[in-house]
């Protein structure tokens, strides 16, 4: 059952905040030809999530909002620490420019896991128990709630749903990354021996985005604005933040959207993380193999 409605001030604060945050690199870069520098990014963000914790002191309608802004402000201290200052340590930055998509490719998803790390830990910290914020093993065949739009009929379960969506998102993924780079087939089979290092980034790469981005903004936001808006809050936080990713702009943001919507249902309706870490891994196998092989120079 759904938590009880939450109030307007709460609402408006919460999407206030989240789309400032999602929307301000987008606006400044593409509007104002402003280009916005990671640490420039960083503080920005700092500032509109703390000045959204600190009214959470002098606004009594809106604190219980205050573990959702704590979560934002420990996420972007931790990628500021971890992407803008410990991956300028020489011996680390000699492996991210390393050539080899080999080597740099796990040492850049591997910096993201530590900021995962410090978020599993604020999330222990504030729920005391992993099942409050979905790592644990999910029920693989948990029923799914009815999405009329989707064809998802009443009774249906997840060990079906997902079987489904793993071959219909892998398919479109594949489908659009080839018509859009149409990679050389002889570039392709060099590409092979990557695979042990797509597979690794691929599956560690889906853990941080489903940790952090989306089982942690449910954790702590459920409870607070309910089921639904909490939902709806993370995928489109989730959607905007890739308008600079893979596929790029509205696009990528559409889908992006939709498919941290279908993931964040995936984790409330069994209560944990697999349907949506597995099916962001076979996602990201693809898109990382393209990576791999845009790493190849023709004729190298």
């Amino acid at each position: 059952m759904d938590k009880p409605r939450a109030s307007k001030s709460i609402l408006i604060t919460a999407w206030v905040v989240i789309l400032a945050v999602a929307l301000f690199k987008i606006v400044l870069q593409e509007l104002f030809d402003f280009t916005v520098s990671e640490d420039l990014q960083s503080g920005i963000s700092a500032a509109i999530v703390l000045t959204g914790f600190a009214l959470t002191f002098l606004w009594q309608a809106i604190r219980p909002l205050r573990a959702f802004f704590g979560l934002f402000m420990v996420l972007f201290g931790a990628q500021w620490l971890v992407l803008s200052r410990l991956d300028d340590v020489p011996f680390i930055r000699q492996l991210l420019v390393n050539p080899s998509f080999s080597v740099y490719m796990p040492v850049e998803v591997l910096l993201k896991f530590l900021v995962t790390l410090v978020i599993i830990a604020f999330l222990f910290l504030l729920k005391y128990r992993r099942q409050a914020f979905f790592l644990t093993r999910s029920d693989l065949a948990a029923p799914v709630e009815p999405v009329r739009w989707l064809g998802i009929k009443a009774g249906e379960r997840w060990n079906t749903v997902g079987r489904n969506f793993a071959f219909i998102l892998s398919l479109g993924t594949l489908a659009f990354l080839v018509i859009a780079g149409r990679p050389p087939l002889n570039i392709a089979v060099q590409a092979l021996p990557f695979l042990p290092a797509i597979l690794f980034a691929a599956a560690v790469n889906a853990f941080n985005e489903e940790m952090t981005y989306k089982a942690s903004f449910l954790a702590v936001l459920v409870d607070v604005v309910g089921k639904q808006p909490a939902l709806w809050m993370m995928a489109a936080f989730f959607g905007i933040w890739h308008y600079y990713g893979i596929p790029y702009g509205i696009v990528g943001v559409i889908l992006a959207t939709f498919l941290g919507w279908l993931l964040g249902k995936s984790m409330l309706e069994t209560r944990g993380l697999f349907w949506a870490w597995f099916l962001h891994f076979l996602q990201d196998i693809w898109i990382f193999a393209f990576l791999a092989i845009g790493s190849i120079k023709p004729g190298g």
